[in-house]
C-alpha cells in the first residue's frame, strides 16, 4: 500500500493526469480495491481532490491550457493574492485531523521528494480552508505552475539548508494554524511566499546563486 501511494504521490507531483481508474489499474498492476484505498489515502491528505463529476485530470488540463497565457511570476502573484487568505480560514476552520496533516506535511521526510513534500504542505492548507471553490481555485494554479513551459532552465541545486529553511516556514504557518491565530497564519503564509518569489527571481537572472 505505502509503496502504491508513493507512486501515485510521484505522478501527481510530476503534474500528470491520473488516467481512469480501471486503465490506471492496470497500468500499475494492482487491484482496482487497492488503487482505490490508496486514493483515498491521497484525498484524505489532501494531495488529491475528491472528483466532483469530473475527471481526476482535469485541473491538469486546465492548467495546461492557461499556462500558454501566462508566466511564472505571474503564477507566484496570484498564489500571494489566494493563499495567504486559505491560511486565515484554516486557522478559524481546520478540523483536528486538517491541523494534524498540516504538521505532518510541514517537515520534509528524509529521502522525500523536496517538490513532493512543498506540494502536500500547500494542498493541505488550501484543503483545511473550508472553502472548496477556492481550494479547487488553488489545485488549477499549481497545475499551471507545474507545467513544463514554465519551468525556469536554470536548474535547482540540492541545498539542504534551503530545505531546512522552508520548513521552518512551512511550520510557522502550520503552528499558528494549530494556534488558532488567523493573523499569524495569514503573515507567515506571505512571508513565506514572498521568499520562494525572491528564489524564482534570482534564479531568472543568469549566473545566480541559490542560497
Amino acid at each position: 500500500m505505502v509503496d502504491l501511494v508513493e507512486s501515485l504521490r510521484s505522478r501527481l507531483a510530476n503534474g500528470d493526469a491520473l488516467p481512469a481508474e480501471r486503465q490506471l489499474a492496470d497500468e500499475l498492476g494492482v487491484k482496482r480495491h487497492q488503487l482505490r484505498n490508496a486514493l483515498k489515502v491521497l484525498r484524505e491528505e489532501g494531495e488529491l481532490e475528491t472528483p466532483r463529476g469530473r475527471g481526476e485530470g482535469q485541473s491538469k488540463r486546465n492548467g495546461e491550457m492557461l499556462a500558454g497565457r501566462t508566466n511564472v511570476l505571474e503564477v507566484i502573484e496570484l498564489r500571494l493574492a489566494l493563499e495567504p487568505f486559505l491560511a486565515r480560514l484554516a486557522a478559524v476552520r481546520a478540523t483536528p485531523l486538517e491541523i494534524s496533516r498540516i504538521e505532518r506535511a510541514a517537515t520534509t521526510s528524509p529521502g522525500a521528494d523536496r517538490g513532493s513534500t512543498d506540494l502536500a504542505f500547500h494542498r493541505a492548507v488550501a484543503a483545511a480552508s473550508g472553502n472548496a471553490l477556492a481550494a479547487d481555485i488553488y489545485q488549477i494554479i499549481r497545475r499551471v505552475g507545474s507545467d513544463i513551459r514554465l519551468h525556469i532552465q536554470q536548474p535547482v541545486p540540492h541545498c539542504p539548508d534551503r530545505i531546512r529553511q522552508r520548513d521552518l516556514e512551512h511550520q510557522a504557518i502550520a503552528q499558528a494554524i494549530r494556534d488558532r491565530a488567523p493573523d499569524r497564519a495569514e503573515t507567515a503564509m506571505r512571508e513565506h511566499l514572498i521568499r520562494v518569489r525572491e528564489q524564482i527571481m534570482a534564479r531568472m537572472v543568469p549566473g545566480s546563486q541559490q542560497n
